[in-house]
């Protein structure tokens, strides 16, 4: 299995077993992530080269106007994608196996966690996990230590506010707050 086929196979949300093909790619797959974050953290980092390694990161071309902040951290790294004007905040933990998709103009605060994997309940079967994208549309923002879980959209234009846990989608122009995060306003 390569890295194409893992994401095609996590889009579709398949199961992935414990030991099996796409199980052991993902543990290549963070030695990686591993090696190319430490480089983005290790030291003092100009704009052009922290984009030039997400880059290399993600597998993807990485627009001048995204930013980030580090320190960074992604298990895996190839299945990140950000749109135009996009910026990450320091300290962020991104789970991504399952997908992670940023709009155009996304801010994401210090220490949020985006999560996309959730592992089997049964005891007998926990190494597995279940793959669930997470998207955020344009002009999101993600307020400090709010953490997204698996599966979740966000609309266009809304707001998570600081230590949100977001568990359900969030619809388009609105602030969530809490745990589990609700509707507070609409803006």
């Amino acid at each position: 299995m390569d890295t194409e086929e893992y994401k095609q196979m996590t889009a579709r949300g398949e199961y992935i077993q414990a030991g099996g093909e796409a199980h052991l790619l993902m543990h290549s797959a963070a030695q990686e992530a591993r090696r190319i974050t430490c480089r983005m953290n290790d030291g003092y980092r100009t704009a052009e080269e922290l984009r030039k390694l997400f880059s290399l990161l993600t597998g993807a071309y990485i627009d001048e106007s995204f930013g980030i902040f580090p320190p960074f951290y992604t298990d895996f790294g190839k299945n990140i994608r950000v749109g135009r004007g996009v910026f990450i905040n320091s300290g962020c933990c991104f789970q991504d196996q399952g997908g992670i998709r940023l709009g155009d103009g996304c801010l994401i605060g210090h220490q949020v966690v985006i999560a996309t994997l959730n592992h089997d309940l049964d005891p007998a079967k926990r190494g597995s996990m279940i793959p669930k994208k997470v998207t955020l549309g344009k002009n999101v923002w993600v307020g400090a230590h709010a953490t997204i879980l698996p599966g979740v959209t966000v609309g266009d234009n809304a707001v998570i506010a600081a230590g949100a846990v977001v568990t359900k989608d969030v619809p388009a122009d609105t602030v969530v707050a809490g745990v589990p995060a609700k509707i507070i306003k609409k803006i």
